[in-house]
């Protein structure tokens, strides 16, 4: 598979270079060129494939011209020694949990499989890469999980003032570790400034081998495919009506995942999520981009510190108009239907869900009561794990659920050893020091 900008799809690249300079130099964002029908694959699948064994086949499929089969499954095998819960709660409702790997986040899935490409990419260009992140904790802590053991990786992570945490000693470079951890004595606004500074300067990024770990590179987004084709791996013996996928819209991350899926012959009928001022419905109740009202060539650079993958929706839109109002259906949601759905779950099936999750089960509510038949199902994804969100959840549900040990571990604050301002230099600095 080749890989193109959403500004200029003359600009074709290898997977190897969409993940190593991640940034597409017209100022947009990679996406597949074109859809493999990955079919044969699906379909093969059962209820007994693991997680990884599927992640290994589906890359052999999508990235055969670079990685092997036997290469795959070893990217795959590493990558994910943990896999997705996936339960019935009722016949027409299953949760998809994505909280299941090592910190509870959702960004595990996709930062392992990204650094486990990354590191046989960079072992057959025998060259070195630096990842720079922005982290009030959370991708931070899935970072250092992801980074151990790599020969040929290593991250800068700049840590919001106050928020350092997610990490051992022995992660740091200082100890043999391949993380360096720094207090950025600023916003979360002037780190996303930093980031955007570093990777426009074209020279540092390729002097340095500097990359990202974040949707902005399609390595992050691509493995969240596998998600929905679990799913359905799941399902294929068990529901033989349409399939819907419930979920939270945050950077629309999962959302063009899911689309990618379908692409590649995913079986779906459906993407449910809230509504957003960018994704919404219009008066006939069809689905809406309202940022495509301005050219692409009109706008700045894509984000490398907080990218949004609206633009990746929107490419898929401009190629398959039809999808835009047959596979994604935008749900108004309110507070308070949030907080009802929240107290549902936990009634009705014993399920603590944070604010997202419940935000997600509201818009397939509203959506299937308003316009489908008691044979759909709904596949709630729910990314991460409730346990970071005990307080909301005590106020809806009157009870919260424990914390396991390991994310408290994670929560536990760590003492800065290193600090900046939010100045170019500094990182440009430390970036230096590791390539040595």
């Amino acid at each position: 598979m080749q890989f193109v900008s959403t500004r200029d799809r003359k600009n074709v690249v290898s997977f190897s270079q969409a993940i190593t300079d991640c940034m597409a130099p017209d100022g947009g964002l990679y996406v597949p060129a074109y859809a493999d029908n990955l079919g044969p694959w699906v379909y093969y699948l059962n209820d007994k494939t693991s997680f990884a064994s599927l992640a290994g086949s589906l890359t052999s499929a999508l990235i055969k011209e670079e990685f092997s089969p036997i290469i795959s499954e070893a990217i795959a095998t590493g990558a994910f020694p943990f896999s997705p819960g996936f339960r019935r709660l009722d016949d027409s409702l299953y949760q998809l949990e994505l909280f299941t790997g090592p910190t509870g986040s959702h960004k595990d899935f996709g930062v392992s499989y990204l650094a486990a490409c990354l590191e046989y990419t960079l072992l057959m260009q025998d060259k070195n890469a630096i990842v720079v992140a922005v982290t009030d904790g959370e991708i931070g802590a899935s970072v250092v999980q992801a980074m151990r053991g790599k020969k040929h990786l290593k991250a800068v992570l700049l840590y919001v003032k106050g928020t350092m945490r997610g990490f051992n000693e022995s992660d740091c470079v200082w100890n043999g570790g391949n993380v360096y951890p720094v207090e950025v004595d600023g916003t979360v606004e002037e780190c996303n400034r930093l980031v955007g500074a570093v990777f426009a300067d074209r020279e540092a990024v390729s002097s340095y081998g500097l990359t990202l770990v974040n949707t902005a590179n399609i390595g992050r987004l691509l493995p969240q495919t596998f998600f929905y084709m679990y799913a359905f791996s799941r399902l294929k013996k068990k529901v033989f009506g349409d399939i819907f996928y419930a979920l939270a819209p945050g950077n629309y991350g999962n959302l063009a995942a899911g689309l990618y899926g379908w692409k590649f012959s995913l079986p779906v009928n459906g993407f449910i999520t809230e509504c957003t001022p960018s994704l919404t419905v219009d008066p006939f109740n069809r689905c809406e981009v309202l940022d495509a009202v301005v050219p692409l060539e009109n706008r700045g650079p894509a984000d490398p510190a907080s990218p949004s993958n609206l633009e990746r929706l929107e490419e898929v839109f401009f190629t398959n108009p039809a999808v835009l109002k047959g596979m994604v259906f935008p749900v108004p949601v309110s507070q308070t239907e949030r907080e009802a759905a929240c107290k549902e779950l936990f009634m009705k099936y014993g399920e603590f869900a944070d604010g997202e999750t419940s935000g997600a089960y509201a818009a397939a509510k509203n959506h299937i009561d308003a316009f489908h038949t008691d044979d759909s199902t709904v596949v709630l994804v729910a990314r991460d794990h409730p346990a970071f969100h005990v307080d909301r959840i005590r106020r809806c549900c009157g009870e919260a659920p424990e914390i396991p040990a390991h994310i408290a571990a994670l929560l536990e604050p760590v003492t800065p050893v290193k600090r900046i301002p939010p100045e170019l230099s500094h990182v440009i600095r430390i970036c230096a020091e590791l390539k040595g």
